[in-house]
């Protein structure tokens, strides 16, 4: 039987009880778009059911950890808006949140384990195992641990200690009779674990596996249902059977399905393009990626359109479903994320109490990008920004907002220094601009049409094609030979600095 300390647990998880998820990463590197569609289905669960949403740091396998991971994982959920109710930085009432932090617990129950006859002391050698699998793979057999060290009696086990022999611990495996249901897939083969060999769930290093840990974990923390990725599917089996061996109930299972790259290949912590501070370093808002991952592996029902419309992640929580989740795994449609930015970019631009902010981002990625020296100052007043951000929105010219400091919109930012080529004698092409300086100089503002009807009055009066005009006109604010329509750079840019930019091209004419 066991002991009091396993009875003070047994009954958690025997009960209804408010629903808990948690999202358990590994800080072996940092969150990817897998990780994080992970999470994000963890929290609109939590969410749709006025339940928790715990994050739990994974850290037992020491050799790979990655220093700072652990706190950029819990300050990245924070910044998608996947604020999770306990976790190692806030706490709460079943921490630590952190495995390495709980150490002793897993003693306790491991030696419960093996004090019950179900797990046991193993001391084959590194060399020997590689021989067992090498042997296997020679055979054409599944390569597998043979439970050699199953057999040995206590005294034995005792023998090998006195002798100073390091060893792992082992779970007896073992045929599950219940049926295994997930939430996703359905019947799950529960007897795939006879293919197996016994799983160590103690390191020799005293620190436990996964299968031990999330076990012991998600019961002490009375997590209601486990929402992760599909690749655990084949170990449920071997958690349900630990959970077993414990006396304790399990939790739901509910695998996500996988996501893939755009060819189908699968995703990898060392791709730098899939990572969330790749995103987050281009320009891409939360609810822009948390739009593409909706598209992948499905879960929502139709009262929402996930497919062209950005949603709060309330409205995601009221429309998420497990019963649609898909059970093929999904490809990232990347040109999506392009125009959820779009969206998002201009669900911004139109919200007042986000402008400050957008303009001060606007601000800094000018002096970031344009060199100091030939950056127009009254372009960055506050007026002319906002007017930059409403122009480049309703055009649906960006989808990230460091777009517009790119060399085809540079002219917002820095005026024209560059010789001006025009099909126009220089005579007659000073004539020219004096002439629009002129007038726009008995404006404070002018809108599209009325640049266009002066242009081509203008180009009546000195005898020229209109187009002839509209070139030169480029060519001195701008300085390039394609663009954005004429009449609406002289909008964006407005009549004053217009003029002063056109004088100061006046000596550039060739």
């Amino acid at each position: 039987m066991f002991s009091d300390f396993s009875r003070r647990f047994f009954h958690l998880s025997c009960c209804t009880r408010n629903v808990r998820v948690r999202f358990a990463p590994s800080p072996t590197g940092y969150i990817h778009l897998g990780g994080l569609r992970t999470a994000l289905y963890n929290f609109l669960f939590a969410k749709a059911n006025n339940g928790k949403f715990i994050l739990r740091i994974e850290d037992t396998d020491q050799k790979r950890l990655v220093p700072g991971a652990a706190n950029q994982l819990e300050m990245d959920l924070e910044w998608m808006g996947l604020s999770p109710d306990e976790s190692p930085m806030k706490s709460g009432n079943f921490g630590p949140y952190t495995q390495s932090e709980r150490l002793c617990l897993y003693n306790q129950f491991v030696s419960e384990l093996v004090k019950n006859g179900h797990a046991y002391h193993c001391f084959c050698s590194e060399r020997r195992l590689e021989f067992v699998k090498k042997e296997a793979i020679r055979e054409g057999a599944i390569p597998r641990y043979d439970n050699r060290c199953r057999q040995l009696s206590s005294a034995q086990v005792e023998e090998k200690k006195q002798h100073g022999m390091s060893s792992c611990i082992r779970f007896k495996l073992s045929s599950l009779e219940e049926p295994l249901q997930d939430l996703v897939y359905g019947d799950v083969d529960r007897n795939a674990v006879l293919h197996e060999g016994d799983p160590v769930i103690m390191k020799q290093d005293g620190y436990p596996t996964y299968h031990l840990a999330n076990v012991i974990d998600d019961h002490l923390m009375e997590i209601t249902h486990v929402l992760r990725g599909t690749e655990w599917l084949v170990s449920t089996a071997k958690h349900v059977l630990l959970y077993k061996a414990f006396g304790w109930h399990p939790p739901r299972f509910a695998h996500l399905p996988l996501i893939t790259n755009a060819d189908g290949t699968k995703l990898s912590k060392r791709q730098d393009d899939i990572r969330l501070d790749y995103f987050r370093s281009q320009g891409f808002y939360p609810e822009a990626i948390i739009g593409l991952l909706c598209l992948v592996g499905g879960g929502f029902s139709s009262s929402i359109d996930i497919q062209q419309n950005l949603h709060s992640l309330p409205e995601l929580a009221k429309a998420f479903n497990l019963g649609c989740v898909t059970t093929h795994s999904g490809r990232l449609d990347m040109p999506r994320l392009d125009n959820f930015n779009r969206l998002a970019l201009q669900n911004r631009i139109s919200q007042p109490d986000k402008m400050d902010e957008m303009r001060k981002q606007l601000s800094r990625l000018v002096y970031e990008n344009i060199s100091n020296s030939s950056i127009d100052k009254e372009m960055l007043q506050d007026a002319n920004l906002l007017k930059v951000l409403h122009w480049a929105s309703s055009e649906c010219r960006i989808h990230l907002l460091r777009q517009l400091t790119d060399p085809h919109l540079g002219f917002l930012w820095s005026s024209q220094r560059n010789p001006i080529i025009s099909k126009i004698d220089p005579s007659t092409a000073r004539n020219v601009m004096v002439r629009v300086v002129e007038i726009l100089n008995q404006y404070d503002r002018i809108e599209k049409k009325e640049v266009s009807a002066m242009l081509r009055q203008i180009a009546l009066e000195h005898n020229l094609k209109v187009n002839e005009v509209m070139k030169l006109m480029r060519s001195s604010l701008t300085g390039l030979k394609e663009g954005p329509p004429v009449s609406e750079i002289i909008e964006i840019l407005g009549p004053k600095i217009c003029s002063g930019r056109l004088v100061s091209s006046l000596n550039l004419i060739v």
